[in-house]
């Protein structure tokens, strides 16, 4: 059997523009198609947040994929994590329209006891602060891979770079690399 993946990050409720149209409150979050995909490979575990307006079909669908859901957190009452962008037209480059952090913003993390040895951690999208506290929380993860986003770069840059310090693989595109690097 594979090794086991524990994601921690963000689930959201996205409104995205293309040069083919728009879509309004369309499920996103680094954490959710992560979890979707990886349960294709080895056993996930997903630890998260989401409000009471996220769609309970999307939480069905991952349970009925095998992910282990102990660690989503649903917020009865709040609204769930928004973002909404553009993408240009080479779907490379993208501008945020604006964020809404809703029950994301009081997110804290907490690993249940049993998937805190999971030898692959996946951090996705969240909070800088909170990725730091999340890789405390952990017991000797032989891979930690990390996404972010430009949001995080310009708010918390200290508290990323310590974060890539303890990664062993990150994930940006080239416009946050850019804004990492200044080149």
């Amino acid at each position: 059997m594979s090794k086991s993946i524990l994601v921690v990050g963000s689930t959201a409720l996205d409104s995205v523009e293309t040069v083919a149209g728009r879509v309004d409150d369309a499920l996103g979050g680094s954490a959710f198609f992560f979890s979707a995909a990886a349960s294709l490979l080895a056993p996930v575990g997903l630890v998260g947040v989401v409000g009471g307006d996220f769609p309970r079909d999307e939480i069905n669908f991952l349970a009925e994929r095998g992910v282990n859901l102990d660690g989503l957190e649903t917020v009865p009452g709040g609204l769930t994590f928004r973002w909404g962008g553009r993408y240009h037209e080479n779907m490379n480059d993208r501008t945020t329209l604006f964020t809404d952090l809703n029950v994301f913003e009081s997110f804290d993390p907490h690993i249940p006891h049993d998937q805190r040895s999971a030898p692959v951690l996946f951090l996705a999208n969240i909070q800088p602060t909170l990725q730091l506290n999340v890789l405390d929380q952990m017991i000797g993860p032989e891979l930690v891979v990390t996404d972010t986003m430009n949001l995080w770069i310009n708010l918390a840059r200290p508290e990323l770079l310590e974060v890539v310090r303890r990664t062993g693989i990150f994930i940006v595109n080239d416009e946050e690399a850019r804004m990492l690097t200044g080149e």
